[in-house]
């Protein structure tokens, strides 16, 4: 499932960049600039769609590779899986910033 998470993020990181150019982050246009990407921007809704299902998929991948780990006793390189669980609240917290943009 490694290389399933390095697609997503690859995909999460293109999508993002594309997005970020047409997106404004001010808190009176915010929303507008999302209508603007999805009606406007040539497959600007496929974009903003790749970018959202794109998250699950990659949370998808990530549970499954922290299920394997813990099927296969990963755990027990202590150091190792702490980085991991350290990354694991890390991209939780990145993500939930971003469920927060409209």
């Amino acid at each position: 499932f490694g290389s399933l998470l390095g697609i997503c993020l690859i995909i999460q990181i293109l999508t993002g960049l594309f997005l970020a150019m047409h997106y404004t982050a001010d808190t009176t246009t915010a929303f507008s600039s999302v209508a603007h990407i999805c009606r406007d921007v040539n497959y600007g809704w496929l974009i903003r769609y790749l970018h959202a299902n794109g998250a699950s998929m990659f949370f998808i991948c990530l549970y499954l590779h922290v299920g394997r780990g813990l099927y296969y006793g990963s755990y027990m390189f202590t150091e190792t899986w702490n980085i991991g669980i350290l990354l694991l609240f890390t991209v939780m917290a990145t993500a939930f910033m971003g469920y927060v943009l409209p």
